[in-house]
């Protein structure tokens, strides 16, 4: 009998008791594992993950976090060779491991970066600036988001065993929350083994991350208003999820990522033997033949002009006869098996259903060759195009045939081809091959109320495009409608999908404690010593600095002019200037204004400011005139130590005020400052 697949649960290994249900080679049928969740238990799970994974994760800041799945990722990449072996037995070629192995491992990658660079070094996140609720500035309101104190329940598809599960895991482990990763059965012996490697690893915190190999059956039962449930599957079992009483009553957070009948429109300027129309259809010979067309986001719609139909089926044609169908590991083989024997007759069950109004035109589901296997054992099937003339059908719109099948279907205007991808009823991503920037426009306005994602593809962007069927980590996946409504990766919008946001409504001391971020109207500190003086241990939120007056003259303003080559008529011509609605007369260049501003507070001597790397939100507020003297204030802002330098960044709140208190401009400064001791 072959390895009896475990769970990972509540700190340890488990195995059922029992012999478990055997998982067999999409290849040859052999054994490769059996699967078993036979007496776990549930509760435990969700409780250790709530009261022991929560708390430790809550220890951490963004950037720790962030840190840890870093390094976790280039962990298993240098170890991703035993992934590769395995991932055949899915019926994977290598490069269906590589999207899917590589790219989980680079999801990883790439929200550890991202949240390094946009988040806090915190724990909370501020939504936005804050709302002055009061006319005297002593009310304010900030939104702020916090790790929810629950657990995040990952359910996910057999076609991708690692991306599927690290997609999930990564925003929700940045986010703060622990994770509950519940594999589909059929593929969950590649998962349970990178995620044996991760456990291995010791690299993130006990109790944030747990395996479930089996059925989750009365998981759900256990989960409340704080947890969250990723779905990824049918829409039919989306459906009964949605429905379960604790996702209704209890209002468990609920994402689905359901069924989708993608579509691939070929512009209406393309003409044959263009770069589009190569692309156009190169496109859709990939996405009927990675991962042998089991993805979600594949193309089951190839949307064509009608009078271009002939012409895209021979190109097609083409391009899929040179398709090699077998085993993974034989020489030349380009496309796998599909999942099992049961997914294979899934997409006959689907294929007589689109049969009944449409005629396959290229591909044999009963006569092909399979190389280095025995397609009498193992889950094959060849590459399928078919071709709809029915423009009233409804089969192409409604039946997903889950494998390397896709239906070309003709349209006649551009109007016609957004209602025939809306027929779809809500997809996950369609693409468009145009070079026509109106067209394009026309379109993807069209398209876009139907689905999550839209590509548009041509000469210019192919080289750098990812593709139709690529989710990016950070952009949106999901889509509304039959494709499940909801919404995972999205960069931060996917962090922030796990966190709760609540308005904070108090004084500005209050919300610059609660943010860890200095508020306008809060309290300044001055102790005399310059914040330029300070390392990051010794500087705090609220130190400030006030420099001046300086007085600005005509001189001045005219060196600046000189100096700089902006002789804008509002600084040189004083009749010009005067009859200026909002001047009245020469006015100083809002960069002379924000050069004198630096002057008045830089300390000039080496010390722990090591650069000023930029200003962000610089606003000109009242025009500076000769004569005027202008008087700043730095105040720390927001202080953020990079975890992997010796520095950090500090976010300065700079506010230049003419003789009158007036400001003259408002602004941030950015700076790197060195850590010192304790930072």
């Amino acid at each position: 009998m072959s390895k009896l697949l475990e769970s990972y649960a509540a700190g340890r290994w488990y195995t059922a008791p029992d012999e478990g249900t055997p998982l067999l080679s999409a290849v040859d049928g052999s054994e490769v594992a059996r699967i078993s969740a036979t007496g776990l238990d549930l509760g435990e799970m969700v409780t250790y993950a709530r009261e022991v994974g929560g708390p430790a994760l809550a220890k951490l800041t963004f950037h720790e976090r962030a840190a840890a799945l870093k390094t976790l990722a280039l962990t298993l990449m240098a170890g991703k060779d035993e992934f590769y072996a395995l991932s055949t037995s899915t019926g994977a070629t290598k490069r269906d491991s590589g999207v899917d192995i590589d790219g989980g491992f680079g999801t990883l990658l790439s929200y550890a970066s991202k949240a390094r660079r946009e988040l806090p070094n915190d724990t909370v996140y501020l939504d936005g600036a804050f709302e002055q609720l009061g006319k005297k500035g002593t009310f304010l309101g900030q939104h702020v988001y916090t790790s929810r104190r629950g657990v995040a329940v990952q359910i996910n598809a057999f076609n991708f065993p690692v991306w599927g599960f690290l997609e999930k895991l990564a925003p929700a482990f940045i986010a703060g929350v622990p994770s509950i990763v519940k594999p589909a059965s059929q593929s969950a012996y590649l998962t349970e083994l990178v995620f044996r490697r991760i456990i291995e690893s010791g690299l993130l915190p006990e109790g944030s991350v747990q395996l479930l190999s089996g059925s989750a059956r009365g998981l759900l039962d256990h989960l409340g208003g704080q947890d969250s449930v990723a779905f990824t599957g049918s829409a039919d079992t989306a459906a009964t999820l949605r429905a379960h009483p604790n996702v209704v009553g209890e209002g468990v957070h609920f994402n689905a990522e359901a069924d989708s009948l993608n579509a691939s429109i070929l512009g209406s300027d393309v003409e044959p033997g263009s770069e589009e129309f190569d692309l156009y259809v190169k496109q859709l010979v990939t996405e009927m033949t990675v991962k042998a067309g089991q993805k979600c986001t594949a193309i089951r719609r190839a949307l064509v002009p009608s009078a271009l139909m002939d012409d895209v089926i021979a190109a097609a044609k083409a391009r899929l006869s040179r398709v090699v169908v077998g085993d993974p590991d034989a020489e030349g083989v380009t496309m796998g098996a599909l999942a099992s024997l049961e997914q294979r007759d899934e997409v006959l069950k689907s294929l007589r259903g689109l049969t009944k109004s449409a005629q396959i035109v290229v591909g044999d589901p009963e006569n092909f060759e399979v190389v280095g296997a025995d397609k009498a054992t193992g889950a094959f099937l060849p590459p399928i195009l078919l071709r709809s003339d029915d423009k009233d059908a409804t089969e192409p719109h409604d039946i997903e045939a889950f494998g390397p099948v896709s239906t070309v279907i003709g349209y006649d205007s551009t109007d016609e081809v957004v209602e025939l991808a809306a027929r779809g009823k809500g997809s996950l991503v369609a693409s468009l091959v145009t070079r026509d920037s109106a067209l394009a426009r026309d379109i993807v306005l069209g398209l876009a109320p139907f689905h999550g994602r839209v590509l548009v593809l041509n000469r210019d962007d192919a080289k750098e495009s990812t593709g139709h069927g690529s989710p990016l980590p950070v952009l949106v996946h999901g889509g509304p409608g039959r494709a499940g409504g909801g919404e995972e990766l999205g960069g931060i919008r996917g962090i922030l999908h796990h966190m709760q946001r609540t308005a904070v409504q108090a004084t500005p001391d209050i919300l610059t404690a609660v943010g860890n971020k200095w508020v306008t109207g809060s309290q300044r500190n001055d102790d005399g010593i310059h914040p330029f003086r300070k390392n990051l241990a010794q500087l705090r939120i609220g130190d400030t600095i006030v420099g001046g007056p300086r007085q600005v003259t005509l001189a001045d303003i005219d060196h600046f002019a000189e100096f700089t080559g902006d002789t804008f008529y509002a600084h040189t011509d004083p009749e010009a200037a005067a009859a200026n609605p909002l001047f009245g007369g020469i006015v100083a260049h809002g960069y002379l204004v924000v050069s004198l501003a630096a002057g008045l507070f830089v300390e000039p001597n080496p010390g722990p400011v090591l650069a000023n790397f930029g200003v962000d939100n610089l606003r000109f507020l009242t025009p500076v005139k000769a004569d005027d003297s202008l008087t700043v204030t730095l105040t720390a802002k927001l202080i953020t130590p990079r975890s992997s330098a010796d520095y950090g960044e500090v976010r300065w709140d700079a506010v230049v005020v003419n003789q009158d208190g007036d400001p003259v401009a408002t602004y941030d400064v950015l700076t790197l400052v060195a850590k010192g001791e304790n930072a």
